[in-house]
C-alpha cells in the first residue's frame, strides 16, 4: 500500500487538503445530491451557449461544427433501435443532472471548469428547452434539475448485482 505520510514511498508528492478535495468533488447525481447553489433560465442559457458552446457544438447544437469534435446536443428520438443511432443528450442520456454534472466538468473543451454554476444551470436550461424538454420558462436549479423527466429515462437497465462497496 501507499504510505499514508506526505511524500508516500518515493519521496514526492502531498496529502491533498480538504479544500483540494472539495475542487474535484463535484458529481451531481440524479436525486439531487451534490447539485449546488445557483439556477439559470432558458434566455441566460442562449447567451451562454452562444458565447461558450456554439463555436463546437453548432448554433442549432444538431450539427457540431466540423473538426471540433464536438457531439450533436439535439436530435435523435427514436433512433437508437434503428440501426443509425443517434446518442444525443435529447435522445440518449438518461439524467437531466448527468448534463449538468459533464457540463461543469468538462466544459467548455478548451477551459474546463470555468463556467459558474449560475451559467451551468442557464446553458442546461436552454439546452433542454431546445430539446422541448422541459418549458422555456422553467428556471433550472438543484430542485428543478431532478425533476426534469429525459426522453431516454425508461432506457438503461439497472445493474442487479449487490453493490459490495461503500462509498459513502
Amino acid at each position: 500500500g501507499l504510505d499514508a505520510q506526505a511524500g508516500g514511498p518515493y519521496g514526492f508528492g502531498s496529502n491533498a487538503s480538504a479544500a483540494d478535495i472539495a475542487k474535484i468533488d463535484i458529481d451531481v447525481m440524479p436525486d439531487g445530491r451534490g447539485a449546488p447553489a445557483g439556477s439559470g433560465t432558458y434566455a441566460q442559457g442562449k447567451k451562454v451557449y452562444a458565447a461558450t458552446c456554439a463555436a463546437c457544438h453548432g448554433a442549432d447544437m444538431a450539427k457540431p461544427v466540423k473538426g471540433t469534435g464536438a457531439a450533436p446536443l439535439r436530435g435523435g428520438r427514436g433512433t437508437l433501435t434503428s440501426g443509425k443511432p443517434k446518442k444525443t443528450v435529447e435522445s440518449y442520456w438518461p439524467y437531466a443532472s448527468t448534463l449538468f454534472d459533464y457540463t461543469k466538468r468538462s466544459m467548455p473543451f478548451n477551459k474546463p471548469g470555468s463556467m459558474t454554476d449560475n451559467d451551468i444551470y442557464a446553458v442546461v436550461a436552454y439546452i433542454l428547452a431546445e430539446g422541448k424538454i422541459i418549458s422555456k420558462d422553467t428556471v433550472m436549479n438543484a430542485k428543478t434539475l431532478v425533476t426534469v423527466k429525459m426522453p431516454n429515462s425508461d432506457g438503461f437497465i439497472s445493474d442487479p448485482r449487490p453493490d459490495i462497496f461503500n462509498y459513502e
